[in-house]
């Protein structure tokens, strides 16, 4: 059995331990917030639902395979 291991935006190549850092420094709270301050999440947005887990939880780090039905966008949150 083959273990993986989540922890970035691909396609920016962010680490959610930085972005976590970033989100704690300024306080921010929802996906929407933290990319006005960090480029993540903006081109296959495969990371959203990892994005909205770490902010809820503080997890960094994901060995399951999560999808927009797991952490659904916010009502305040775009697209």
């Amino acid at each position: 059995m083959s273990r993986f291991c989540i922890d970035r935006c691909i396609c920016f190549g962010r680490g959610f331990d930085e972005l976590l850092q970033i989100a704690k420094a300024k306080q921010l709270t929802t996906l929407e917030q933290l990319q006005q301050e960090a480029e993540f999440g903006r081109s296959c947005r495969l990371c959203h639902p990892y994005i909205r887990r770490m902010l809820r939880t503080g997890e960094r780090s994901f060995d399951v395979l999560l999808t927009q039905d797991d952490e659904p966008p916010s009502k305040t949150e775009k697209g």
